[in-house]
């Protein structure tokens, strides 16, 4: 497995991978770890679509995944990326999609064992009374990527 650390609007992402894919992308604060001087090629293409990403340039992500995880666990996950950009559902809305709206623990416990920030988007998913609730990076960091992923607002012709 590579590792590439890199800057990014929320802190140091750390992205681990190969051939098989990628295993891992996360985030802690600046000064956690040093930024990589050097990109291991099987990671470029994530270097690449994440700083698409933050630039505003991407909204759709196409790399190999290679989360390790439970056999339920990947099924939430997999969930999570039928999140279309831009757009929110609550814990409850994700359960009963997967089909078993008494599972709602477990699955939002599966959401915050997601170790594949902001390309696997457990971000996007909220409480049902629209609050920011419980987020691996943060609740800041949470609260920023939804704004960085909303509609810009239109501005005023007068």
């Amino acid at each position: 497995m590579e590792t590439v650390y890199i800057n990014s609007p929320l802190g140091i992402t750390k992205i681990i991978g190969d051939e098989n894919g990628i295993a891992v992308i996360s985030v802690s604060d600046v000064g956690t770890n040093e930024v990589s001087t050097e990109v291991p090629e099987v990671l470029q293409q994530a270097v690449l679509q994440l700083n698409e990403y933050f630039e505003g340039k991407r909204t759709d992500f196409d790399l190999k995944l290679n989360p390790q995880g439970t056999e339920f666990q990947q099924k939430v996950w997999k969930s999570l990326l039928e999140i279309p950009y831009g757009k929110t559902v609550s814990y409850m809305d994700q359960t009963k999609k997967m089909g078993d709206p008494k599972a709602i623990r477990a699955v939002a416990f599966a959401n915050g064992k997601n170790p594949l920030w902001i390309v696997v988007p457990c971000h996007r998913v909220i409480g049902t009374n629209g609050s920011l609730t419980g987020y691996a990076g943060g609740l800041s960091r949470k609260k920023w990527l939804l704004e960085h992923e909303s509609p810009s607002a239109q501005q005023s012709l007068f």
